[in-house]
């Protein structure tokens, strides 16, 4: 693994989010980070992952939110601008829960059908535990303060509260998830 494609992903989500939306991207780079502390439980997928985690926040930047909704808004991105790997640009598109976002906001079935969920369940899983566990400036913290933090921002009644609520039950599985396959491997 030569890092190519990370060293890709992180200058494209680099030119859309540093200097339009800097506290986005500090929670990028965050994320990139805990992307790579879990290379030894991915093997062949931990580029994969630092590589989402380095783009999954792309379609907020202000010139790619056509729909307002981030993760279709950046998976169009690539996959349009870039022809990036489907399998990624399926990463991207259903981050963190994302379908259930996807229904609150009336686009659910648009989503899945442009973009199905990836069956990679470890993958997924490592890519919800990088971007739930990261504070929007960067910083590592627990699933539980980052719910809050995102319940706190957004309002308990808003599409992203409303969204958050519903998914944090499935972000808490995940990270526990990854959490196990952490312990089983040496450091």
């Amino acid at each position: 693994m030569d890092g190519s494609l990370v060293n890709w992903a992180m200058l494209t989500a680099k030119a859309e989010l540093s200097a339009a939306l800097p506290r986005r991207w500090a929670h990028t780079i965050g994320v990139t980070r805990r992307a790579a502390d879990l290379g030894r439980i991915l093997g062949d997928d931990a580029e994969q992952l630092e590589a989402a985690a380095a783009l999954h926040d792309v379609g907020y930047a202000p010139r790619l939110a056509a729909t307002g909704f981030h993760p279709l808004d950046g998976a169009r991105f690539l996959r349009d601008e870039h022809d990036t790997d489907e399998r990624l640009v399926r990463l991207v598109a259903n981050h963190s829960f994302a379908l259930l976002e996807a229904e609150e906001r009336g686009l659910r079935e648009e989503l899945a059908a442009e973009f199905p969920v990836l069956d990679d369940s470890l993958l997924v899983d490592a890519l919800v535990y990088c971007d739930m566990t990261t504070t929007p400036d960067g910083e590592r913290t627990t699933a539980k303060e980052r719910v809050s933090e995102i319940l706190g921002r957004y309002g308990t009644d808003s599409v992203v509260g409303r969204f958050i609520r519903r998914a944090s039950p499935e972000i808490f599985a995940s990270v526990e998830r990854v959490d196990a396959a952490l312990a089983t491997q040496p450091r």
